[in-house]
């Protein structure tokens, strides 16, 4: 089982992507007409769409994508605003150290918290 199914019960968007484009937000009736309204990138979903958890998700596609991690199922992905968070175990610290410079790679992680994973 995948990443994304396990920890957000979904299958793989056919277009989803780690690293998105944004879409457009739709703009309130008060603002002005030509003003634009961006993502920020940690809410940025797998598919360039506004999602509360979309961080957590594109790095949960990213080990996904990953050889090394697809099969990690003891640690789960979160994320507080822009820092992903690790949590659970890991069979040894170079997957954590791998796991950590993937997380890092997607677009609006700005650190990686792995206060809560353990290594065995």
């Amino acid at each position: 089982m995948g990443w994304l199914k396990r920890l957000f019960g979904m299958e793989k968007p056919q277009n989803a992507e780690v690293n998105p484009t944004p879409q457009a937000v739709p703009q309130a009736v008060t603002t002005a007409p030509t003003a634009t309204q961006s993502i920020p990138p940690e809410r940025l979903g797998l598919n360039g769409e506004y999602d509360q958890s979309g961080l957590a998700k594109r790095v949960a596609l990213a080990f996904d994508q990953d050889p090394q991690l697809d099969d990690v199922n003891t640690l789960w992905v979160a994320q507080t605003g822009s820092t992903v968070v690790l949590k659970g175990k890991v069979p040894s610290q170079d997957i954590l150290n791998k796991m950590v410079s993937v997380a890092s790679s997607v677009n609006g992680a700005t650190n990686v918290d792995t206060t809560q994973a353990t290594i065995g």
